[in-house]
């Protein structure tokens, strides 16, 4: 973590606007070798450093202070009246040069602005009491009850059944497909409830007028709004280093008079201990597991041995799509889920997979299926427990998976009330078992901090006092200056929100609808998703409207169905672009006016991709026979490259593409690079190989004309052939 000090950029001092040089007047012209002279003498001077070091000057702001000073002096032809009197002065020997050090100070606190409100700046900073932040929950003594249990232990259904129950109510879920199932589940059962989340609000009543109970993904609850009874849904996300924040709000500041938080054991002294600083109680609910989770005495070895009811966990996209086509090579129809796909895509697989009457009897999946999806499971594997993390320093590392991850994802097997009554679990490798059944016997660490976010109201108090600072310089002075009681909080990772800030700094935003772009939910690894935002950001400061035509225009309209790994990834891509779409809409209604429109293609799209998820085993093959790259590089391009917005993309282009005359063409890499970048979408790219072909067609029409034998019936034709003939006869005869 860098120095105060040296985030914060120097400003440059300039001098007054007065027209008369009154201190030359009165003192006459100073010279400027003779200040030098001075000013070195004064910088060098001890005394004047620990003078200094006194008023929060350290090494680094004291010397740019100086060399700002100095040319200062040395630049400026008009010096304010006090200061070149004072110069003057020490020239002449009529007083002391550390009579200069106020001026110096003053100068300082020009340059470096945060001398001035240093202290102000600190308390805007001050995370050690967060309580205090939310004084509505602060006005109820609040019940807490806990609900702890692993998976499938019911612990979530007696804190929904309470909710139901209630008067009014507030639901908070992790993802949107668990928000939306309590949504649906509340309403079958005659509750009325209203569905929120950053992308849509849906209502119970025709007329839209707001229910009692509300689901809601858990950034979007509501701290001043009072209920009866509130749910927090797996509360270990405390802990997340990118959402727990979100938890952390919630759980001190929904304003309710029983507050039911469901989640891993592992969060029990934490939560009690945040709720110590509030002066409320704890209720603690333990429950057990439904059902009997089995963990087998040998791994599977080979995919020949796959059985219904089975479910393949991969940690990364290739070793999904490779399985899934082992598995079908063998007549085996199988359902497939992982974290990119669409909400309705994912519902759809996990639908086929639970229907006892569809010959779809194997799932593959990534740990997307730890939380937010009721599956029939009988039997998880663990294609391997080696899973990609990013660490502190926003590094990407292989590492073997948690605790608490392989206990989430393995307690999926053997749901209570399927046809499994009891669940297995075991692992592709032999070498991986032991791993495996060390974890299985574990109990999650428990979680010592939780996370906290700095506010938009915050970081305006910030933007007031430094006016000058872009919002990721505020961002980074923040985080630095912030005070943090670190046994029991840690400021979240704020990676993506600079990504995001820095991405658009030369859009010329208002400061709080700048930080509302920059809180966006995007995956800053898809190029095509990060072009979008910063065109959504541009059209936004212009004041223009993004309507539904604009959007078409950019994203491609119409789609086709997937053929090729490539087309599916890039409409999971354009997927995420409508789902930014739908959440600005909300924030700024007034320029993103067609979000009824978006939602209606996303429909669409989410069937497309549908389409192309059930025809896997086929893109696959035409990845391979089609595109000169495959799985890989279509895998590659949205998990594994990551994106710099400040330097243009080189890409090489394809030899043999280049050979046969056309780079265009969709077996050549150049193509495929574009496609996957979502630089080009499959419309643009048969556009560009039409005019290519019209082209070449032109080309050769001319060559063609230039060089064919001369026609009789042409006159001009053969009056030039007669001309060249006349020619050669002439130089002939010179011979």
């Amino acid at each position: 973590m860098p120095t105060l000090s040296q985030l914060i950029v120097p400003q440059p001092v300039k001098s007054g606007p007065d027209d008369l040089n009154v201190g030359a007047e009165l003192t006459g012209k100073l010279d400027k070798e003779e200040l030098v002279k001075w000013l070195a003498k004064f910088y060098q001077r001890r005394e004047i450093k620990a003078a200094a070091t006194e008023n929060g000057i350290d090494n680094y702001i004291y010397h740019q202070t100086y060399l700002s000073f100095r040319k200062f002096c040395l630049e400026i032809d008009k010096l304010p009246v006090d200061l070149h009197v004072t110069f003057s002065d020490v020239i002449a020997g009529a007083c002391h040069l550390d009579s200069l050090l106020p001026y110096f100070i003053r100068h300082a606190k020009q340059v470096f602005p945060h001398l001035e409100c240093l202290d102000d700046l600190k308390k805007i900073s001050d995370l050690r009491l967060p309580a205090n932040w939310y004084p509505e929950a602060r006005a109820l003594t609040r019940k807490i009850i806990f609900h702890s249990g692993p998976t499938n232990s019911g612990k979530t259904f007696h804190a929904l059944e309470r909710f139901f129950s209630s008067k009014s109510g507030v639901y908070c879920g992790p993802l949107k497909l668990l928000a939306s199932e309590v949504y649906y589940k509340s309403n079958q059962r005659g509750v009325p409830c209203d569905l929120v989340t950053g992308e849509e609000r849906n209502f119970a009543s025709v007329d839209k007028t707001p229910s009692s109970h509300v689901s809601c993904t858990v950034e979007m609850v509501s701290v001043n709004t009072p209920y009866e009874v509130a749910v927090i849904d797996e509360i270990q996300m405390l802990k997340d280093p990118s959402r727990g924040w979100a938890w952390t709000r919630a759980l001190l500041g929904i304003v309710a008079e029983e507050v039911h938080v469901c989640g891993e054991a592992a969060a029990i002294d934490v939560v009690k201990e945040i709720i110590l600083s509030t002066s409320e109680e704890v209720e603690l609910r333990r429950y057990k597991r439904l059902t009997e989770l089995v963990i087998e005495e040998s791994s599977l070895g080979t995919l020949e041995k796959i059985r219904p009811g089975d479910c393949l966990v991969c940690f990364n996209k290739q070793d999904i799509f490779w399985s899934t086509r082992q598995i079908e090579a063998m007549g085996i129809e199988c359902a497939v889920i992982y974290g990119s796909l669409p909400p309705g895509t994912k519902l759809a697989q996990a639908k086929k997979f639970n229907d006892p009457d569809h010959p779809c009897k194997v799932l593959v999946a990534t740990d997307a299926i730890g939380m937010g999806l009721n599956l029939n499971i009988g039997r998880v594997i663990f294609n391997s427990l080696i899973k990609p993390t990013v660490n502190e320093k926003g590094e990407k590392e292989m590492d073997t998976i948690t605790t608490s991850q392989a206990l989430q994802i393995a307690g999926r097997a053997g749901r209570y009330g399927t046809q499994f009554s009891t669940g297995y679990v075991t692992t592709m490798k032999n070498e991986d078992l032991p791993t495996l059944k060390r974890l299985l016997s574990q109990h999650p660490e428990p979680i010592t901090q939780v996370g906290l976010h700095p506010t938009a109201e915050q970081i305006e108090l910030y933007a007031y006092h430094l006016p000058h600072a872009n919002l990721s310089n505020l961002i980074d002075i923040f985080v630095n200056l912030s005070t943090v009681d670190d046994s029991l909080y840690f400021i979240c990772n704020i990676d993506d929100f600079k990504f995001l800030a820095d991405m658009i700094q030369h859009v010329p935003l208002p400061l709080r609808a700048r930080y509302v772009f920059c809180c966006a939910p995007i995956n800053r690894k898809i190029p095509f998703v990060c072009s979008m935002f910063l065109k959504f950001a541009r059209q936004y400061s212009r004041n223009e409207v993004l309507s539904f035509d604009w959007l078409g225009r950019q994203i491609g309209l119409p789609f086709a169905c997937p053929n090729t790994l490539l087309d599916l990834v890039h409409l999971e891509s354009v997927f995420d672009v409508l789902d930014l779409y739908l959440w600005l809409s909300y924030r700024f209604q007034d320029l993103f006016p067609d979000a009824n429109l978006v939602r209606d293609m996303q429909k669409e799209l989410d069937c497309l991709i549908q389409a192309g998820v059930a025809q896997l085993t086929r893109l696959l093959i035409n990845s391979e026979t089609k595109v000169s790259s495959g799985t890989s590089q279509a895998v590659e391009a949205e998990e594994n490259r990551s994106v710099l917005f400040a330097k243009k993309p080189s890409y090489s282009h394809d030899r043999n593409a280049i050979a046969r005359g056309n780079p265009l063409s969709s077996n050549g890499r150049l193509a495929d690079r574009l496609l996957s970048e979502g630089l080009l979408t499959p419309k643009m790219l048969e556009e560009l190989k039409k005019e290519w072909q019209f082209q070449k067609d032109c080309e050769k029409e001319s060559y063609e004309a230039s060089n064919s034998i001369v026609d009789k019936s042409n006159p001009v034709k053969h009056s030039r052939n007669d001309t060249f003939s006349t020619r050669r006869l002439s130089r002939k005869r010179r011979t």
